[in-house]
């Protein structure tokens, strides 16, 4: 049995495991953390092909890889053929990535009511040309897509999208097994990665959704018969998920048929104090030596990676406030380092959930497949710094 990998363009990807962009998580400290526990693609935050364009600080500092990261992966969100044509030229004329995905699976509101994100690929020309643009742009470096299976029941769009991007000269087309009206409620429908896989022989296919662990990412991989997974919300507060990924592949190549149990990590609650610092000292690092503004953005992860721990409010809400270093140790010297890891409690769902919604679309969007006039000029509307997928 060949060991499953992925081969974008020369990039040999050697675990099949795809770290899924967040806006706001998967910055270079993030992707940092994660590769010291496992292999895998790592990709960078997602970032606006215009604000790229127009080389915003934001944008310049979103694409930015620490010289340890030997695939500089991007991720790029346009709705306009042209500017994501520039974007991605921009990419590859100065030598800042090495492979570059498209975003269109963004399930928020304030972009899809504009036409943007998963509402875009009912737009088949609109959708065929943007990628082709990027292709065009790319030269050899590879492009690949990231995409929900449509608007709704009732609008799917990832059969034609897939057979769109193929035709366009893709390296790899992502589904996440939801729709936009999903949002993140209910369960993945692996069936729909598994109709992908089987309509797309020639390219490579890869699942997202609901996978929380190492056996669904197996399971996945078994059961759809693709050739890699995204992980997105399963990792947070978890980089060491990463590890257990690692194993499970590793035994994956040796019998795919194997139902010899891994052996997850299992962290004590001074080694998650540990992971937790670890992030802090290299976002402090990614955001330029500044500690305040690098403790004040961990405080974002602080539910994710002590889920399931007794801890306590109190300490949770210390951390909720932390300043400096010193502080957060300060904060830990009160932690009994030797409880053990809870089980179920730690694992499981986590990061966004909420219920099904109505898509919120532009005026007649759903009347033609074709874009008109007046939704070509609020589709520019549509591009903003938003994550999702």
């Amino acid at each position: 049995m060949t060991k499953p990998a992925l081969q974008y363009g020369k990039l040999a990807i050697t675990t099949p495991v795809v770290l899924a962009p967040m806006a706001g998580i998967t910055n270079t400290a993030f992707r940092r953390l994660c590769r010291e526990f496992g292999g895998g693609l790592y990709v960078s935050e997602m970032v606006t092909s215009r604000a790229l364009v127009e080389r915003t600080e934001e944008s310049m500092r979103l694409i930015s890889h620490h010289e340890s990261e030997d695939i500089r992966s991007v991720q790029l969100y346009g709705v306009d053929p042209k500017t994501v044509s520039d974007a991605v030229k921009m990419l590859v004329d100065e030598n800042r990535a090495d492979h570059i995905d498209l975003n269109f699976g963004c399930p928020v509101p304030k972009v899809t009511r504009k036409g943007g994100g998963a509402a875009l690929p009912w737009k088949r020309d609109l959708f065929a040309a943007i990628v082709q643009a990027a292709v065009n742009s790319a030269g050899d470096i590879p492009v690949t897509v990231k995409m929900r299976k449509g608007i709704d029941a009732d609008h799917l769009t990832f059969l034609d999208a897939g057979k769109s991007a193929r035709d366009a000269g893709v390296t790899a087309v992502a589904l996440h097994g939801r729709t936009a009206s999903d949002y993140y409620s209910g369960t993945a429908d692996w069936n729909s990665i598994a109709t992908l896989r089987e309509a797309l022989p020639d390219v490579q296919v890869l699942g997202n959704g609901d996978i929380w662990s190492a056996g669904d990412a197996i399971r996945m991989m078994r059961e759809t018969g693709v050739d890699g997974v995204v992980v997105g919300r399963g990792c947070l507060g978890r980089p060491w998920l990463f590890a257990d990924l690692q194993q499970a592949f590793d035994e994956y190549q040796r019998d795919p048929n194997s139902n010899a149990a891994i052996e997850p990590v299992q962290p004590t609650l001074g080694e998650v104090a540990d992971a937790f610092k670890r992030h802090a000292e290299l976002l402090i690092e990614f955001f330029d030596g500044d500690e305040a503004r690098g403790c004040r953005d961990i405080r974002k992860h602080v539910s994710w990676y002590f889920k399931g721990y007794p801890v306590g409010g109190d300490f949770r809400d210390q951390l909720h406030r932390v300043e400096s270093l010193a502080h957060m140790d300060d904060i830990f010297g009160s932690l009994d380092r030797d409880i053990a890891y809870p089980g179920e409690l730690a694992e499981g769902p986590r990061g966004r959930l909420g219920g099904a919604k109505a898509c919120s679309l532009p005026e007649n969007w759903l009347d033609s497949q074709e874009l008109e006039g007046k939704q070509r000029i609020l589709l520019q509307e549509a591009e903003l710094n938003v994550s999702g997928g």
